[in-house]
């Protein structure tokens, strides 16, 4: 079975993909830079699989420490998650983001091209759709984004559609991802940002347990059922065994595809309150603050393609995404 070098391997999308792909055969090699991942997410991997999982503490930027990756290792296909990904900061810190999105994608296939790789999984966005297309989002929508985050995914997506036109021997899969929640059932595994949360589910889940004071919902007059925004939250292990059906599908392919992982409908942030709150057993307080500007009413995934070009279809519920969350903080 081929080895796959996992970029942000240590992060929550990574680390739940590295355990998927061990499971499903493949040898896993991590590299990760630790700058919003812990080094004992390495242990709980190799916990989870029973195996022992090499880990390289190393940036992309680097691009020397890139090449040692690949000397040390025979690396056969990438998938590619690191990378900065907090829209707000994204717009208070535009040059940054551009800078560290742009040459981490440069210098990693500047690297596997020098050895003879060239099969990658790229981690893009949902963010690519921007504000003009109606739900649900399919992958022939022209794409715009909102924010300098969603623009990075748009220049990397076009790059490597430019790398393949020059040189066809490249495979590659975009993968768009809509809202990645839960945690690996064994509670080992889970999101846990530094700071106050970017994302929903997080941020309720810390209300929850006490460690913040209420959610604040953005905008509560959205032409929505129940007036708060909708968004299609995936469970980051149906994720994970996407990327495992994205690089069994390049074994075989060439060319480059986009693709949705989504589940295909939306639920709105009240809803995800009010599962978060079936999963701890008790009302979690909130507030309905203002719309946020470049936020958009609804956004939802038509997931046919993946369903057709990679046999793949989320399967597990919201309830159960919001119970795994709220075991993970527990553990």
């Amino acid at each position: 079975m081929s080895t796959v070098l996992i970029t942000g391997g240590a992060g929550y999308i990574g680390s739940h993909t590295a355990v998927c792909l061990l499971r499903a055969g493949y040898s896993v090699v991590l590299l990760d830079n630790l700058s919003n991942a812990e080094r004992q997410t390495v242990s709980h991997i190799e916990a989870l699989s029973g195996q022992a999982v090499p880990f390289h503490e190393a940036d992309l930027l680097d691009k020397e420490a890139v090449r040692a990756v690949f000397r040390a290792h025979k690396i056969d296909a990438v998938i590619h998650f690191a990378g900065l990904k907090a829209v707000g900061e994204s717009v208070a810190q535009p040059l940054r983001y551009y800078h560290v999105n742009l040459l981490a994608t440069l210098h990693l296939c500047e690297v596997m091209d020098e050895f003879d790789c060239r099969t990658l999984v790229f981690s893009s966005s949902a963010a690519v759709y921007g504000l003009n297309n109606r739900v649900p989002f399919t992958e022939e929508m022209p794409t715009g984004a909102t924010n300098p985050y969603g623009r990075t995914k748009i220049m990397q997506e076009q790059m490597l559609r430019d790398l393949h036109t020059a040189d066809s021997r490249w495979r590659v899969l975009l993968l768009r991802y809509f809202n990645p929640i839960g945690a690996h059932e064994s509670g080992l595994l889970g999101e846990n940002p530094r700071g106050v949360p970017n994302n929903l589910l997080p941020y309720v889940i810390r209300v929850a347990a006490g460690q913040l004071d209420r959610v604040h919902v953005f905008g509560g007059d959205y032409d929505t059922p129940d007036g708060t925004g909708v968004r299609d939250y995936i469970h980051v292990m149906d994720l994970a065994e996407g990327h495992v059906a994205a690089v069994s599908w390049l074994e075989t392919h060439a060319g480059v595809e986009a693709v949705n992982l989504g589940t295909g409908h939306g639920s709105s942030v009240l809803e995800i309150i009010h599962a978060v709150e079936a999963a701890c057993g008790h009302e979690i307080p909130y507030v309905i603050d203002p719309r946020r500007p470049g936020d958009i009413a609804a956004c939802w995934a038509d997931t046919e393609k993946a369903r057709r070009l990679l046999g793949w279809q989320a399967a597990r519920s919201l309830e159960q995404m919001c119970r795994d969350s709220w075991n993970s903080l527990q553990k």
